[in-house]
């Protein structure tokens, strides 16, 4: 048998275990997060429901959905584990303290420390000066003129005076 028979079976062979491993990978990884669950963690049910853990059981795990209110669930039904803030974002609206902005470089850090002030924002004219600007103004005049007439002939070309040759 010639190798080049062989050659679809082989990859095809290697493409499936490729696939089975990183399929018992992601349930590795399922596993150790449904190990690091506590009571009093938030969690994520693959419904979508967000519910705080009370009890775990072997198989089971006894869920606060709302005060009062528990249900029991399957452990592989646990679709992800929340952080506190990350819950307390989700179902109870509570945004995280703000942290202050810090400036990507330190010069700004050592000028507000030199001085005893805040540093200040500096504005950056990205137009023309006073005096370049007035010849500026004269000489843009006729180009202004030959754009003004450029824009004639490409109206009229559009009103159906097309230049056939």
């Amino acid at each position: 048998m010639n190798i080049v028979t062989l050659l679809p079976f082989i990859v095809l062979i290697g493409a499936m275990f490729l696939m089975t491993r990183s399929a018992k990978n992601k349930q590795r990884q399922a596993m150790q997060m449904r190990d690091q669950m506590q009571p009093g963690t938030g969690v994520r049910t693959i419904g979508g429901m967000y519910a705080t853990v009370k009890e775990i059981h072997e198989d089971t795990v006894l869920l606060e959905v709302a005060p009062s209110v528990h249900a029991i669930f399957a452990k592989n039904s646990i679709g992800a584990v929340l952080e506190d803030a990350e819950y307390n974002r989700i179902v109870h609206g509570l945004e995280p303290e703000e942290t202050p902005v810090v400036p990507d470089d330190a010069s700004a850090l050592t000028e507000a420390v030199e001085t005893g002030e805040p540093p200040a924002e500096q504005k950056i004219d990205l137009g023309k000066g006073a005096a370049a600007g007035d010849e500026a103004k004269k000489a843009d005049e006729p180009k202004k003129a030959d754009d003004a007439a450029e824009a004639e002939t490409k109206d009229a070309k559009r009103d159906g005076d097309t230049d056939a040759k």
